[in-house]
């Protein structure tokens, strides 16, 4: 590093290394804007001024956005160590000196959001007033690495083994159908010859999509959705069967528990930070919050 160092026209600064943490992170020049609240163009032309002030190529530039360099994540390794420090010391100042503060960056589901967090998290800030948050539904596991969230909820039964976290407590699913559609049969069909809703191929190792696969062989579903909560929404309103979690349709006045809950379905759910951030006031108090306050049953 020291000679590169020494060909740099003016010292590397903070503002440097937050510039190039950002892109590391957005993977593109939108991307970053939208972390440092500036315009594509500003970033542009930072990045560029940069690898020339270094004479090091810092980005490479493909279809696939902007791919950092061997020495960009190198530097963006420190600038998340100075990132980590700083959130130290805020969060030491605000113990010190008043209420929890700053922005909670949490990922999940859009089914465990929706069926989960949505009803409880306003409590949360209403006890917590000076804690903003920003929700990010997606079925994807985001970096925290990366800081693309501070935490992630997340249904699964082996969390990875770089994150740190608490155990929320096991979801159960089971098969349900709304007395409309089951209002269609004399007689009530096996669930073979029924109209199954499921996911589709985006989400073929769900414990649901195997569970199917082993127990219905035959059934191929009549209607494919991408997230649990779209299956719950289309048995809620008739249009066939499909398997969900209790905490989704369990209540759900009009809908009937065909069967379940199913143990080979079971899954646990996790909440999940990077190990740099799980000591912050804002995660710890949200982890205590969801352990007191989550029911899954």
């Amino acid at each position: 590093m020291k000679p590169i160092y020494a060909k740099m026209q003016t010292p590397l600064s903070h503002a440097d290394l937050e510039l190039l943490l950002a892109l590391v992170r957005g993977r593109s020049l939108g991307g970053a804007a939208e972390r440092l609240k500036v315009d594509t163009s500003t970033v542009f032309r930072s990045i560029k001024r940069l690898e020339k002030d270094l004479g090091e190529l810092l980005f490479d530039r493909s279809r696939n956005g902007y791919l950092p360099t061997e020495l960009a994540r190198e530097l963006a390794a420190y600038a998340e160590r100075i990132e980590s420090q700083l959130n130290e010391a805020r969060d030491a100042a605000s113990k010190s000196g008043g209420a929890p503060s700053g922005v909670l960056r949490i990922t999940t589901t859009d089914t465990v959001l929706n069926g989960l967090l949505l009803p409880l998290l306003s409590r949360f800030t209403a006890d917590y007033p000076g804690i903003d948050l920003e929700l990010i539904a997606t079925n994807t596991l985001a970096n925290l690495s990366q800081r693309d969230a501070d935490v992630a909820i997340r249904a699964t039964r082996k969390p990875p083994e770089h994150l740190v976290g608490s155990r929320l407590g096991t979801m159960q699913s089971a098969i349900f159908a709304s007395e409309s559609y089951l209002q269609r049969f004399d007689e009530l069909p096996p669930l073979e010859r029924m109209d199954w809703i499921a996911l589709d191929e985006t989400l073929a190792e769900h414990p649901s999509v195997k569970w199917r696969r082993q127990r219905l062989p035959r059934v191929v579903p009549r209607y494919r959705c991408n997230s649990v909560l779209s299956i719950a929404g289309s048995v809620v309103w008739g249009m066939g069967v499909g398997v969900a979690p209790l905490f989704l349709l369990k209540d759900k006045p009009g809908v009937r528990m065909l069967e379940g809950p199913v143990p080979e379905m079971e899954t646990d759910l996790w909440m999940l930070a990077h190990p740099d951030i799980r000591h912050l006031q804002r995660v710890k108090l949200l982890f205590d919050f969801l352990k007191d306050n989550l029911v899954l049953s």
